[in-house]
């Protein structure tokens, strides 16, 4: 596919949305499948709800998951500005040949005037659109309706035709034109509107290929009307191919909405996950790789990306499915790399021991233990911190499951094999606990489980005996005997 252009157009409103991700996804591998441009654009035309914090989290989370983007901030381009509010000039200009090739025309209506029309349209059975009221005022009308004072907003004549089109992930659609009304494209106070920037943006950027959400689709056919008239005009060279992705949709089948916590891409980050495994989730919300596989590299997906292999159904969002997914992709890394990626977590403010207290060594031997047992990084906190603290962080509904009828005698008796075992290898440290089970008629299990919990405060964790072994013989017993002197109390 040739000279494809796609684009990433956000607008800087609060944390970035996983539904939002998933769209900047699906734009960036269809770019980099087809070797296209991915333009990311910004619109902050709402002053009212956009900021400079949110604008700087959308950069850095994009950075974050790996997107790259070939013109847009920071980057630049042949198109640049790339952010809408610095492109109002431009607005204005289309704005006006709009308005003098008669595509566009002043609407005086109020506001209490259009809802009383509507209602009374509703009440007949009638579609409650704009009824087309100014569409062909005289001069002397409109002359009437400036003295009263009124400020006109810019309405965008639709064509009185059906408009069909052929959506790349839904296929072909048509709406009537009793169902797509003229709309306004600029207030009253003369500020453009989503309505005519996003599109006048796509069509100066040469935008070729429009993949958004299913709850824009309802636009599309005002703005296939629109680049009509801008190609008329010779703004645009082309009208844009459509595809509308799938929602995604939260508890109770919900569309997943920013108030969603799960929603949030920050919570995804402060948690731990990866780059690639959430990714690798979220493809998988409306794409496959194939039918039989789920785990796959961000890479096997550009290889493979098209979007008219989307499905147009709804796709639920399921934490568990995307921690297992993040899980498999944390087994996945390097022992280097996944110690490099622990390291925020190992560190204040997550780590409750002190910095001093922290032994590197320790860490990369327990390092691989830990890889093949967690779903987060954040989780890696809890999994190590018997190694650093001055004593274990006792869980009590641990210490109350563990510590049954018999514990202290079981204890005593570890501790004995445990001093005489080989603390070089944790399997001679498994003997031991298995052989003071024996000496009580507990199998493995029900033994190590006194022995776990006085060690590291915990009935799960990593595997005990290479975390014995890690720990040491000294801090080992000593953790036995204050949970023997606490048996004792």
């Amino acid at each position: 596919m040739a000279n494809v252009r796609v684009r990433f157009c956000p607008s800087p409103t609060g944390n970035p949305h996983v539904g939002l991700v998933r769209t900047a996804l699906f734009n960036w591998a269809f770019a980099r499948h087809n070797e296209g441009t991915l333009v990311f654009r910004i619109e902050d035309t709402d002053a009212a709800r956009d900021s400079e914090e949110s604008y700087d989290q959308l950069l850095d989370s994009m950075r974050w998951l790996g997107f790259d983007w070939d013109e847009g901030p920071e980057i630049g381009g042949p198109h640049a500005p790339y952010r809408q509010s610095q492109r109002m000039d431009l607005y204005a200009d289309v704005a006006a040949k709009l308005l003098d090739a008669g595509h566009a025309y002043h609407c005086y209506c109020s506001t209490e005037e259009l809802d009383t029309r509507r209602d009374a349209a509703r009440a007949a059975g009638k579609p409650s659109g704009y009824d087309g009221h100014c569409r062909d005022l005289s001069a002397e009308q409109k002359a009437a309706y400036e003295a009263e004072g009124r400020k006109p907003i810019v309405r965008f004549r639709m064509p009185d035709e059906a408009i069909t089109f052929e959506d790349l992930v839904r296929g072909e659609i048509t709406y009537l034109p009793e169902n797509v009304p003229d709309y306004g494209i600029v207030r009253a106070n003369g500020a453009p509107l989503y309505t005519l920037v996003n599109p006048v943006d796509d069509a100066l950027m040469e935008i070729t290929h429009v993949l958004r959400g299913e709850d824009l689709l309802s636009s599309t056919p005002r703005q296939i009307a629109l680049y009509k008239a801008l190609t008329e005009l010779g703004i645009a060279k082309e009208t844009p191919a459509f595809g509308h992705l799938p929602y995604v949709m939260g508890e109770g089948n919900k569309k997943l909405s920013k108030r969603d916590p799960e929603s949030s891409l920050n919570l995804y980050r402060e948690r731990g996950f990866l780059p690639e495994g959430l990714l690798n989730y979220l493809s998988l919300l409306g794409w496959s790789l194939a039918a039989d596989r789920d785990i796959f590299s961000i890479e096997e997906m550009v290889a493979a990306f098209d979007v008219t292999d989307v499905n147009p159904n709804p796709a639920r969002f399921d934490l568990k499915k995307c921690e297992a997914i993040n899980a498999d992709h944390i087994r996945m890394l390097d022992v280097k790399d996944f110690t490099e990626r622990c390291a925020p977590w190992l560190r204040a403010p997550f780590a409750p021991w002190a910095p001093e207290d922290f032994d590197e060594a320790k860490w990369q031997a327990i390092a691989p233990h830990a890889q093949s047992r967690m779903k987060v990084l954040s989780e890696i906190t809890d999994n190590v911190d018997f190694l650093f603290l001055p004593e274990p962080a006792v869980d009590e509904a641990s210490w109350t499951k563990a510590m049954k009828e018999g514990s202290d005698a079981l204890l005593r008796t570890a501790r004995e094999k445990l001093e005489a075992a080989d603390w070089s290898s944790a399997e001679s440290l498994k003997e031991a606990v298995l052989a003071a089970g024996e000496e009580h008629g507990l199998k493995l299990g029900k033994a190590q489980a006194p022995v776990r919990v006085a060690v590291t405060g915990r009935t799960v964790g990593l595997p005990l005996f290479e975390s014995l072994e890690i720990l040491g013989k000294e801090t080992t017993l000593a953790r036995v005997d204050a949970a023997l002197e606490r048996l004792a109390a």
